[in-house]
């Protein structure tokens, strides 16, 4: 299943839409999700005190506009949507935990408040065994390509065999992106270093890394990329003819030492294509 969280906004309903194209690809129910968030209206009130009914009327109201959508787009999917109340971000992580897949919007209103890195994306991204989809309000052209980040740990191995199964239900290209930058000693003109070879090496990584990842996919054509450049700069750069960028969420080497470190928090705030965090 996957669930995908509403509030109302723009970008919610990007998400739904994404959502629900994701769900006809892989054969899934899509359970829409509106979380009515109770942490401003409780301050300074009783623990039982109840939320007037406009609020929950507002939440119903969310909840029909993205199944509409949702039937709009695809007539046979499978959908329930759910009424919650609670923090948005613990409500979410602790419905993901059985989840094929979680989509959020990149700037919600309301119960998915705050920037792209607020209290939802940054507590949800990482944190839940699934996928996390982050996606923004912008609509884009179809390019038939997926992004994926990879570096020198086999934490990203749980990112690229994410990465796989995208292109394929997309019949995309998979673009295999190993950023790299040369060490400081490299810059000294009395330590000599040979450029092509650290090229060959960092094209060797990827294809050892793509081989042993795509024996399921062998109709995916792959798409080698090792540029010279600081990770989060070349995978925004290669998202920009992306229809999802994929990163790892505890990858070490080229694509970040932490969750949400310079890299993630990087291609997450500024990539325009929809961004999946998949955690090792």
């Amino acid at each position: 299943m996957i669930i995908v969280g509403v509030d109302g906004s723009v970008a919610a309903r990007a998400a739904v839409e994404w959502a629900a194209g994701d769900a006809a690809r892989r054969h899934v129910p899509l359970q829409i999700v509106h979380v009515t968030d109770t942490s401003w209206y409780l301050v300074g009130k009783r623990p039982d005190a109840v939320l007037p009914d406009s609020v929950h009327k507002e939440g119903r109201r969310v909840l029909r506009e993205a199944e509409a959508l949702v039937r709009e787009r695809q007539p046979s999917a499978e959908i329930t949507t759910r009424e919650m109340e609670g923090t948005p971000a613990e409500v979410l992580r602790e419905l993901a935990g059985d989840a094929t897949e979680l989509v959020v919007g990149s700037r919600g209103l309301g119960g998915l408040s705050g920037a792209l890195l607020g209290s939802v994306s940054a507590h949800v991204a990482g944190h839940v065994r699934c996928p996390v989809v982050v996606v923004r309000a912008e609509h884009r052209p179809v390019h038939g390509e997926v992004v994926v980040g990879l570096d020198d740990s086999p934490e990203c191995e749980p990112a690229l065999a994410y990465a796989f199964e995208q292109a394929q239900l997309r019949g995309a290209t998979l673009r295999a992106v190993l950023a790299w930058q040369l060490p400081v000693h490299a810059y000294a003109p009395e330590a000599p270093y040979d450029l092509d070879e650290v090229r060959a090496t960092q094209h060797q990584a990827i294809r050892d890394r793509v081989k042993a990842a795509g024996h399921d996919h062998p109709q995916v054509t792959v798409v080698e990329d090792a540029p010279c450049a600081h990770p989060a700069d070349a995978l925004i750069t290669a998202a920009e003819q992306a229809d999802l960028l994929v990163v790892g969420s505890h990858g070490r080497g080229a694509v970040g030492a932490a969750l949400l470190g310079s890299v993630s928090r990087g291609v997450l705030h500024h990539a325009r294509c929809p961004v999946a965090v998949v955690r090792a």
